[in-house]
């Protein structure tokens, strides 16, 4: 059989080779149909620092959706990939390799080590690519991009140049956080503050010229070697003798001014604070406005400089406990008090940060963040799913502060500043003619080229560019929220300062992955998971379905193993229906197809199974589209399994056998055609999260040709729709689901017949599907008719739209039935209240729309009825 599917679905044999196979038949390029809407994306470009983690397998996942749909719908899809240079952890990374060898960077000089960290770029995305293609992300190769290629260089040397002509970016020498490990400057968002435990370590300072002392408190002691001066509120009536005096620091005998200043608080601690200026932001602008001198007492690496006297070279942990024993010998030392605290490090490296005086290049961020609030209140305002991160950006942006820029390392865009021996510095997008010019030594933030992304991977700075025009803006970006601040809100103000257009319509803000514990995965707890392990084990198509349905936008999800296994199990299913289907309708052609659907929305031929599931059908590919549009993927993955699983294969497929083991071969034509046509839109719904085994399928089925991947989606066929068809179907498996439950109450199998009574105003339906009846729950005798004696011992269910007894004399004991349907009572009674109190809020009355107001008063029609008669039935049974 050429169409076969094997036994058993293995995800290893079904999503071999098929990757590249996308890539040779091109289907992931943009139609160039001029005629398509344009939609685009641009991947959030992983660094090149090792693997993918399960984070970027989410974003990948939820992107490759979007895309994947939107191609399919007819659009002119572009989804161009990338990869970011990550300037401090890909240095790192390969700094250590050649430590391992004994070898330091400076040993090699910045070119050299360039050449190294090149090396490990291409390596390194390689491997990513092939993860990529693991994932089955469907990318335009053809259009991927580095943050170091030269056409996205030339970008970030305009952007800079433009912003330092309009006087926005700066250098100057301020407070800024150090990375001692790393020796490079941090921006406010690099830096992770987490609580530890430390101490506030009292101290005394002498007044100069007297036997008295002030007491301070600190938790860094070792940064009283910058001490400059002390100041005390011109308010503290305890200090006003003090102040215009000196004090002596210890140790080291420099003496320093008290002054007064409102930083000074009364009310905490002893009043007296000492000012480090060029080690503590409060106390940097304490010296601002005091015109104090600032001393840096720390080296890059962190140990004490020169102005730590005989602590100079000891580590500034190392010097901290040598000045604490030292001031405890001088008596200075008055008290140790254990203090849990916040305290800042590095996002990169993971040590603690260090405030620091140093010349760095900035930003300045006022107008450019006044720009991106005002154009939250147009139209082209950037939209964020869910809409509550909208204030997180709009919160950052309001209090947002000058963004240092300038990175002490080398793997990065080296800063288009010059410098000659005069003292004259040049800026501009290329190097000044004439000798004696040095460049600057320091990089750019990684954020920096990563903020222009969505346009100057399209082709900016050139406007005319085909790219740029066709697909800038881009129509949406997936990212964690932990990304919101470091790119995100970079990328909106650079791109309306640049472009004068928000950078994309949409933002998607996705969760974290936690581990099934709840906790956030990290290696020092081992508990992280590689999506690459889960792939061999379970597929990508599984991993993927567990990505976009494990929870709603913005929320936090944890991975499990029993939800990969679901998912497996998920595609089993679906993998054993095709292979029933394949089976029985092989040799259906496309004109039969098309022919027997025909007959069926006109009524000419098939049943009310075959209205009922493409109706079903409808009804789901509608609320799948609007579900997907929403990025409410979760909620699409939910209808389509309840589709899949419950409606198509447990209900439609079993009730397909009446017809398939019966005689009547132009009905069993009909039925084929139905289950093929509904299996082929099964898997173009399904295509979009989980592409391999859909493609598998698909292009095994007969009258198909290409890959799905650009197969039309689904569209709401309204000649299917049939309500008619709909209810009754539904009504009959409710009839079905409640006799095999009381089946299953009194011990009855299915295998043993027993009489059957229906009761209805629909007894004319149900009479025409008794086959299905009879062929599903075994009466030994079915009896239907609008109105008929109901038998007094009988177990019974009422139904929507008829009321069924099972007639079980001997097999019911009546208190217990009686028992069991006031349980049924309760049940209805809950839900009338439910739903008497939707619709007894005027807010959600006058707000709803109009249909689902209607159906929430044509569920309590309904679940009335179904209360009355229960009612009435308990009552029966209690009269007789």
């Amino acid at each position: 059989m050429t169409n076969e599917l094997t036994p058993k679905f293995n995800p290893t044999e079904v999503e071999a080779g098929r990757y590249e196979k996308w890539l040779e038949a091109d289907v992931f390029k943009p139609s160039g149909n001029p005629d398509a809407e344009p939609y685009s994306i641009v991947i959030p470009p992983p660094n090149v620092t090792g693997k993918l983690h399960l984070g970027h397998a989410w974003d990948t996942t939820l992107q490759d959706i979007i895309i994947r749909q939107k191609r399919m719908q007819g659009f002119d899809t572009l989804w161009l990939p990338g990869m970011d240079h990550a300037g401090i952890a890909t240095q790192a990374k390969v700094a250590a390799r050649l430590a391992e060898d004994g070898i330091l960077p400076q040993d090699l000089g910045r070119e050299k080590f360039l050449d190294k960290v090149w090396e490990w770029k291409d390596e390194y995305a390689t491997t990513i690519k092939e993860q990529w293609g693991k994932m089955g992300i469907s990318v335009d190769y053809s259009r991927e991009r580095f943050t170091l290629d030269e056409g996205l260089s030339q970008a970030v040397r305009k952007v800079f140049v433009q912003l330092y002509n309009k006087g926005w970016i700066y250098r100057g020498e301020k407070l800024i956080n150090w990375d001692p490990k790393a020796m490079t400057a941090l921006s406010d968002i690099e830096v992770i503050h987490k609580e530890i435990d430390g101490a506030f370590y009292h101290i005394t300072y002498q007044i100069e010229g007297s036997d008295e002392f002030v007491e301070i408190a600190t938790t860094r002691p070792e940064t009283f070697l910058g001490d400059t001066a002390v100041i005390v509120n011109e308010k503290d009536e305890r200090y006003k003798h003090l102040v215009g005096k000196n004090v002596i620091l210890p140790i080291i005998n420099r003496v320093i001014p008290i002054l007064t200043d409102d930083h000074a608080d009364m009310e905490k601690g002893t009043g007296v604070v000492k000012i480090t200026p060029a080690h503590d932001p409060n106390d940097f602008e304490v010296a601002m406005r005091h015109d104090l001198p600032m001393i840096n007492m720390m080296n890059n690496d962190g140990t004490i400089n020169e102005n730590g006297g005989k602590y100079e070279g000891l580590d500034r942990f190392e010097a901290r406990k040598q000045i604490v024993a030292d001031l405890k010998e001088l008596g200075q030392l008055v008290d140790i008090k254990p203090v849990r605290h916040e305290v800042g490090h590095s996002e990169r490296t993971g040590v603690v940060v260090e405030p620091r005086l140093s010349t760095q290049w900035f930003v300045k961020m006022d107008e450019l963040a006044k720009n991106a609030i005002a154009n939250q209140t147009t139209e082209d305002a950037v939209e964020f799913y869910p809409p509550r991160f909208n204030d997180t950006f709009m919160q950052w942006m309001e209090n947002v502060h000058d963004w240092v820029i300038s990175r002490q390392l080398w793997w990065g865009h080296q800063i288009p500043a010059w410098y000659n021996e005069a003292g004259e510095m040049y800026v501009g997008e290329e190097a000044p003619e004439g000798e004696g010019w040095t460049q600057d030594e320091d990089v750019l933030d990684t954020w920096f080229s990563s903020a222009l992304w969505p346009f100057s991977t399209m082709g900016w700075p050139d406007e005319n560019s085909a790219d740029f025009k066709r697909y800038f803006p881009t129509s949406t970006l997936v990212t964690g929220y932990d990304i919101i601040f470091f790119w995100v809100s970079r990328m909106i103000f650079q791109s309306l300062e640049f472009t004068g257009k928000s950078p994309f319509h949409n933002v998607l803000i996705h969760g974290l992955i936690r581990d099934e514990e709840g906790r956030k995965m990290s290696k020092s707890l081992g508990n992280g998971i590689d999506p690459m392990d889960v792939i061999e084990k379970y597929g990508a198509d599984a991993l993927r379905w567990f990505l976009s349905n494990g929870s709603a936008p913005g929320q936090d999800v944890r991975f499990s193993y029993d939800k990969m296994d679901a998912a497996w199990n998920f595609i089993n299913k679906i993998w054993n229906v095709s292979r029933y289907i394949l089976m029985n309708a092989e040799d259906v052609s496309a004109d039969a197809v098309s022919s027997a659907l025909t007959k069926v929305a006109n009524k000419t031929a098939g049943n009310v199974t075959d209205r009922w599931i493409l109706t079903r059908l409808n009804d789901t590919a509608r609320r799948v589209t609007e579900q997907m549009d929403k990025f409410e993927f979760g909620v699409a993955g939910h209808i389509l399994y309840n589709f899949i699983w419950d409606e198509f294969a447990n209900w439609y497929l079993e009730l397909t056998k009446e017809v398939m083991f019966g005689e009547d071969e132009a009905e069993k034509d009909i039925t084929r055609a139905v289950l093929l046509h509904v299996l082929d839109q099964v898997l173009r719904l399904l295509h979009p999260i989980m592409p391999f085994f859909t493609e598998e399928i698909f292009e095994k089925l007969p009258n198909t040709s290409g890959s799905i991947v650009v197969a039309e989606y689904p569209k709401v066929r309204p000649e299917f729709n049939d309500d008619k068809a709909s209810e009754g179907v539904a009504m009959l498996i409710e009839l079905i689901t409640a006799v095999r439950n009381i089946r299953a109450e009194v011990n009855t199998p299915l295998s043993k017949a027993v009489p059957m009574l229906i009761k209805s105003e629909h007894a004319d339906f149900f009479n025409a599907v008794s086959p299905y009846i009879s062929r599903f729950t075994n009466p030994s005798e079915l009896t239907i008719a609008k109105d008929l004696a109901v038998p007094e011992q009988a177990m019974s269910a009422v139904i929507t739209g008829a009321e069924l007894y099972l007639p079980l004399a001997g097999l019911i004991n009546i208190e217990e039935e009686i028992a069991r349907l006031e349980k049924e009572l309760a049940k209805w009674q809950k839900e009338l209240d439910l739903v008497n109190k939707k619709l007894g809020n005027e807010r959600f009355v006058a707000n709803a729309k109009a249909e689902v107001v209607q159906k929430e008063k044509d569920k309590l029609a309904d679940y009335q009825e179904k209360f009355d008669t229960v009612k009435a039935r308990i009552a029966e049974l209690k009269e007789n």
